[in-house]
């Protein structure tokens, strides 16, 4: 049986998943199920990336252990998977102690090869996005050409990957492959980077912790992005079951966003090569989903959880609605208007209605068993004639990940399925019982057409496809090898039911996105309120800092001794090195939450929160001016 191994990039977890993370799996989902329709062996993988700076700091200013912190929001990534019901193989995070292994036998491969070296990177860094840059490739007044927020000069001494020594490797290799990366403006993208030279790669951090420790030198950390993309290695094997690894790889795509092409399509394969491994055969860079025409942000409140969608219109409508209206590729804006209308009109009217007069023909007319063929008219071979055409498009499309193409060739297919009906008028035979052979081939037709329609939708509408074979009568699992133009067995029973997609009444109905803005309201704000026995239960103390000192390799982290009076002393580690000097903070009153669960930041013990206030890049600390006694309770 032939192999098909799809990935997902791996998600950074400082955030939670919304609609736009969503997208690139609910299409690797796609793809798999399509994959395995077709008679694969397909091996689906997505998961989470979990070290680096970025985490780190998210995990300082919500005062928790980083380890503790990745737990959390990886399980809030996988539930949202099975919420969105996905067939996913594995679930790697970069934490597993198995990908870590991994992460330092390929880097030593690497430095066994010669294309490790030691050496001082100074540069231009982006936390947010992890990212070196150099300063051509700034913005003005110094900022990331991705995401726009301002970079970071770094100098430290780090361990280099020897890129640029793959350069012309590369280019022959684009210039003979061409479809290695798709679309085919993205592969420009990479051309260009290619003919204007690689520079080696800084491959490892000493300035924080939080990673994969460099092989025979901890004092390393390895690079976020070359441990992340070795996540495709691991989870299929790679070194520690090589049968299982040798079955799979190479890659048949890595789906990723277009923002982290250079590092799939460049870095990636470099990596490869060194370590004598083969390529991945595509790498299909797609584009950003925005909302309601705004790149999706915290900051602007549309980061929205697919959750409501499916709770709200099904997983089959929302899965239908991204592949059908997003041209995969290019960027696309979520809609939940555009949602609504794909619902009424192509689900309900086109789909809906197909089965429903079909179902209803067949108890009227034929006892609700599904005839035989009869006698047939020129208009039942144009039906077949395009319900063999749709097929070919279809696969066609899906084999080269034209979603929306392959699901418009299906629907020209449901919509003449409809005139099929309004033209032979199976109403009117039914009346006369010299038209009923006429009228049996009409009724077998439809059926037909409905069975092969549910084979090609499945892998985006499962439990849709599901539905109409059961309400038609057939049971168990088919294939793409199943869809066929011939006499199907007569005599199944059909079974009616309520609407697969009802109408959706607009004018009564409440869309998802207004229940979120409101939840912004008064209505969200009395479900917060708390009561004055959930305010008694945090312990607010005054403490006097009597020692504070920055936290090797953390940029952020100062770790202070307080003086709490008759409580006796603790230490608290706060994120406020950006704001404050140590010296500056001892002999300050300030206030603490005291009996908050011990925390673990970059392995020093916290035992306790200091309160501060935050406005954009501007902190400051909650002190206590006049002669209050350390240890004095706040209330």
């Amino acid at each position: 049986m032939e192999k098909f191994y799809v990935t997902t990039p791996i998600y950074y977890i400082n955030s939670e998943p919304h609609i736009g993370s969503a997208y690139s799996t609910i299409v690797a989902d796609v793809i798999a199920r399509y994959r395995r329709l077709s008679g694969y062996d397909v091996f689906f993988l997505t998961g989470t990336d979990e070290h680096g700076q970025k985490v780190l700091n998210e995990a300082i200013e919500r005062n928790v252990e980083a380890q503790k912190y990745c737990d959390e929001m990886a399980e809030k990534f996988k539930a949202l998977w099975k919420e969105l019901e996905l067939t996913n193989d594995a679930f790697v995070r970069t934490t597993d102690e198995y990908h870590m292994k991994t992460v330092q036998t390929f880097v030593s491969k690497l430095k066994e090869n010669g294309d490790v070296y030691k050496g001082k990177y100074e540069g231009w860094y982006c936390i947010p996005d992890e990212t070196f840059w150099n300063e051509e490739d700034l913005k003005e007044g110094r900022t990331c050409p991705e995401c726009g927020r301002e970079v970071k000069w770094v100098s430290e001494e780090n361990y280099f990957f020897r890129l640029s020594k793959y350069n012309d490797t590369l280019l022959r290799f684009y210039k003979e492959n061409p479809q290695f990366v798709q679309p085919d403006f993205r592969r420009n993208e990479m051309l260009r980077i290619l003919e204007s030279g690689l520079k080696d790669l800084s491959i490892t951090r000493t300035s924080f912790d939080w990673g994969v420790p460099m092989p025979d030198d901890p004092e390393h950390v390895i690079y976020v992005w070359v441990d992340a993309l070795i996540n495709y290695l691991s989870a299929i094997g790679y070194p520690h079951n090589i049968d299982h690894f040798e079955r799979y790889w190479p890659a048949d795509v890595h789906l990723i966003g277009k923002e982290i092409n250079r590092f799939h399509s460049i870095i990636w394969p470099a990596m490869l090569l060194s370590a004598g491994l083969p390529l991945p055969k595509q790498i299909y860079a797609h584009g950003w989903l925005t909302v309601n025409g705004q790149k999706i942000s915290k900051s602007l409140g549309n980061a929205i959880s697919p959750v409501a969608f499916v709770r709200t219109y099904g997983n089959d409508a929302l899965r239908y609605y991204l592949l059908r209206d997003i041209q995969f590729g290019r960027d696309g804006d979520f809609s939940e208007t555009n949602l609504i209308s794909r619902i009424n009109a192509d689900l309900a009217n086109d789909l809906g209605n197909l089965l429903h007069r079909t179902v209803v023909m067949i108890q009227k007319f034929n006892d609700g068993a599904v005839p035989e063929r009869s006698i047939t008219e020129t208009i039942d071979e144009d039906l077949v004639e395009l319900g063999e055409k749709t097929f070919s498009a279809y696969t066609e499309s899906m084999d080269n990940m034209r979603f929306t193409q392959a699901l418009e060739s299906v629907w020209e297919l449901i919509r003449f399925g409809n005139k099929y009906i309004d033209l032979t008028e199976p109403w009117k035979m039914g009346k006369k019982p010299e038209m009923k052979g006429r009228l049996d081939t009409v009724l077998h037709n439809l059926v037909c057409t409905l069975r092969n329609v549910s084979i090609m939708i499945e892998p985006v509408m499962f439990r849709t496809a599901r539905e109409i074979r059961k309400r038609l009568g057939f049971g168990g699992t088919m294939t793409l090898e199943n869809v066929s133009w011939s006499d199907i067995v007569a005599g199944k029973r059909v079974s009616h039911g309520e609407p697969i997609f009802p109408r959706i009444e607009i004018e009564k109905h409440r869309k998802v996105t207004e229940m979120e803005n409101k939840e912004t309201g008064p209505e969200i704000k009395d479900n917060l309120l708390i009561s004055i026995d959930d305010f008694s239960k945090v312990e607010l103390r005054v403490a006097s800092v009597t020692e504070a000192e920055i936290v090797p390799k953390s940029r952020k982290l100062v770790k202070l001794q307080l003086d709490l009076g008759d409580l006796g002393r603790r230490q608290v580690v706060a994120g406020i090195a950006q704001f404050y000097n140590p010296e500056e903070l001892v002999g300050l009153k300030v206030v603490i939450v005291a009996n908050l669960q011990p925390a673990k930041l970059m392995g020093i013990e916290s035992n306790g929160m200091i309160l501060a206030a935050k406005i954009g890049d501007s902190l400051s600390l909650l002190t206590v001016h006049k002669d209050v006694q350390p240890g004095a309770k706040v209330s």
